[in-house]
């Protein structure tokens, strides 16, 4: 049966992806959600972070393992540019093996963790590692589950504040898909040195724009996901790198890895990696809003169309004009990228979502061997003492 409209869940449930599919398509509404319940905890929030920032001697860590950690990297760097603390994603399955290496006993520190389940073994183990190793230290969950270890363990502690996202973000399917983009943009709206009113419309204009970029792309995405291709490079520069490794991530858990997917800088590419291109590879350059990003982005995309290696080249991103008419892009505000990265990556979304059906797959199952879980199982933690 052909993969209908993201709306038409009697069909997607026939093909395995009801959840899946819903999930992707509710992301617009579940911003708009979320900007209306980061204005009523706003208050709460300030009085919690207060002048954490303004320390130099503070620091700030974000962390997750896999997509979460994806989430960190995005917004660590564009957070760390607007405050004297010094701010840093790290994973959590970086943290937990190399503590050392990482936490300093009297340095204070807030770790914001994110998960979409909150009980993650690594999530759970890292705030009770850094309970242990730092003098001074709080705790922000941003996380989607209030039933979840995260959210019980921080009941009732003055030293943590949890921040839920709206109840529906927290993602049935396999794949995380609006439980990342709810975690990523409120971490963006919280952390942002503008006035609260000027982070709530962003946030407000984000969810149209991407209400747009499901219509507007629903045909382009479901015809190229029907294209054979055997690889993926997703490309992207400064905080799109982890946009770029989120997106390859996603084909490869919804496709159970049938398709190879990598992700790169467009510097980055040519040392190496370039040498993955074949007939069968489709390149997906995630496009920057910054001008001298644009320049490198560009500089690439013209050499791999004129090479003629790859089977397709193109381009998402902020509508610009050195863009090709088959490139997907928006008419969108300036904005830093990773207040735009939500939106690029509800293509990359549909396009895992579509290549899996194409391959005979259920997406809200692609591993009913339970080989990969939807939170992950048969982690042993270790303790350092």
């Amino acid at each position: 049966m052909e993969a209908a409209l993201l709306s038409d869940l009697s069909v997607w449930q026939h093909l395995g992806g009801r959840h899946t599919a819903e999930e992707i398509a509710q992301q617009p509404a579940l911003w708009d959600e979320l900007a209306a319940s980061l204005d009523h905890m706003r208050t709460r929030v300030d009085a919690f972070l207060g002048d954490w920032l303004r320390h130099p001697e503070h620091r700030v860590i974000f962390t997750g393992a896999g997509s979460s950690g994806f989430i960190a990297e995005m917004v660590a760097d564009q957070i760390n540019a607007q405050w004297p603390a010094d701010v840093r994603a790290l994973h959590t399955t970086s943290l937990l093996t190399h503590p050392a290496l990482y936490l300093d006993r009297e340095r204070p520190t807030l770790l914001v963790s994110f998960g979409r389940s909150g009980s993650s073994p690594e999530s759970v183990a890292a705030v009770e590692l850094v309970h242990e190793r730092v003098a001074q230290a709080r705790f922000l969950d941003i996380t989607c589950n209030g039933e979840g270890e995260l959210a019980r363990r921080g009941q009732g502690r003055a030293d943590t504040f949890t921040l839920l996202m709206p109840p529906a973000s927290c993602d049935r399917a396999f794949a995380m898909t609006s439980s990342l983009s709810c975690m990523l943009l409120a971490a963006l709206t919280v952390f942002d040195g503008a006035p609260w009113p000027e982070r709530l419309e962003r946030l407000r204009a984000l969810a149209a724009h991407g209400r747009q970029a499901l219509a507007d792309w629903e045909a382009s995405v479901t015809s190229l996901a029907q294209s054979p291709h055997t690889r993926v490079i997703y490309l992207g520069s400064g905080p799109l790198e982890a946009l770029a490794r989120e997106s390859a991530l996603k084909t490869l858990e919804l496709t159970a890895g049938r398709v190879l997917a990598l992700a790169d800088t467009p510097l980055g590419f040519r040392h190496g990696p370039k040498s993955t291109l074949d007939a069968d590879t489709l390149v997906v350059m995630m496009r920057s809003a910054q001008p001298i990003a644009r320049r490198y982005e560009q500089d690439l995309l013209d050499e791999l169309r004129r090479d003629g290696i790859a089977g397709r080249v193109l381009s998402v991103g902020p509508q610009a004009d050195d863009g090709e008419p088959t490139d997907l892009t928006l008419a969108v505000p300036t904005l830093p990228d990773p207040w735009l990265a939500p939106l690029w990556l509800t293509m990359a979304q549909r396009y895992a979502l579509r290549r899996s059906v194409a391959l005979g797959l259920s997406p809200d199952n692609p591993f009913p061997d339970g080989t990969v879980n939807r939170v992950v199982q048969g982690v042993i933690i270790h303790r350092h003492d």
